[in-house]
């Protein structure tokens, strides 16, 4: 559970946390999109260490590399499917070629990257500025309340789950005992209680809705309006370079694999 720790706002006072959330989110998304352009291990290592500069400034740090522990195994799943499948498919290689091995680092890599960006998103974002930035974009507010309350009702029910799974460890429940099958019919006594916390929740969350009139004004004002800053400016300016850098990249610049660069190098 802890690669919910990612999804959690810390609020704390940096200039990343100051930063208006469509900007941020326009960052995340041109990563995101250099991230799925590029096959190439060298390319996405850069990528890898673009939001660390983030990360550091806005001292998320600590939630930051929880999130990246908590999706290990699902990279590791990644990494060993794109394996496998690429090994069959070049026909049972004798030995594995160092590309082979290269490509499926590539695209654990590309995940990662996917996963630590926006980490870094919703450590620094608050649910209420983030829902704020998309009604200024004129976003609809049933969508705008209906993706806040998920951003902030996640991390709730990772921390129920936790708690439901050490409430039944304590009662002699073994989760990691057992074949594939019986690890998954372990987790039966988990999923209920969570199910039915999450529906009760989501009862009253209605109730509390429909007792402060939720949807009697259709004209809705706000307390605080998010305007553009220097940095804002600064930072989409910087996101749209990066961008059309990658484009060119990508498009004109052929990128040799990393084994090839590093037996020049030893030449």
């Amino acid at each position: 559970m802890s690669v919910f720790d990612g999804l959690k706002f810390r609020k704390v006072s940096s200039p990343v946390h100051n930063l208006d959330p469509r900007v941020k989110f326009f960052f995340v998304c041109v990563l995101f999109v250099v991230a799925v352009m590029f096959f190439q291990l060298l390319p996405l290592l850069v990528l890898f260490f673009v939001p660390i500069p983030f990360v550091l400034v806005a001292r998320v740090k600590r939630e930051w590399i929880r999130s990246l522990k908590g999706a290990s195994m699902l990279a590791f799943i990644i990494f060993f499917f794109n394996f496998i499948f690429n090994y069959i498919y070049n026909e049972y290689p004798n030995i594995p070629s160092a590309s082979l091995i290269e490509y499926s680092v590539a695209m654990t890599l590309r995940f990662v990257v996917l996963v630590e960006t926006f980490s870094v998103f919703f450590l620094t974002t608050s649910p209420d500025l983030l829902g704020l930035a998309l009604e200024q974009s004129h976003v609809p507010y049933e969508f705008c309340f209906a993706f806040t309350t998920a951003v902030r009702f996640v991390p709730v029910l990772a921390d129920e789950a936790q708690t439901i799974m050490d409430a039944q460890k304590s009662r002699g429940l073994e989760l990691e005992r057992g074949n594939f099958l019986k690890r998954i019919k372990n987790y039966i006594p988990i999923l209920i209680p969570l199910i039915v916390s999450a529906i009760r929740r989501s009862l009253e969350l209605a109730e509390a809705m429909e007792s402060r009139a939720w949807g009697a004004t259709e004209k809705r004002t706000n307390l605080y309006v998010l305007r553009l800053g220097k940095t804002d400016y600064a930072l989409a300016f910087t996101s749209i370079f990066m961008l059309v850098v990658a484009i060119l990249v990508w498009r004109f610049v052929p990128i040799p694999p990393l084994s090839v660069i590093l037996s020049f190098l030893q030449l």
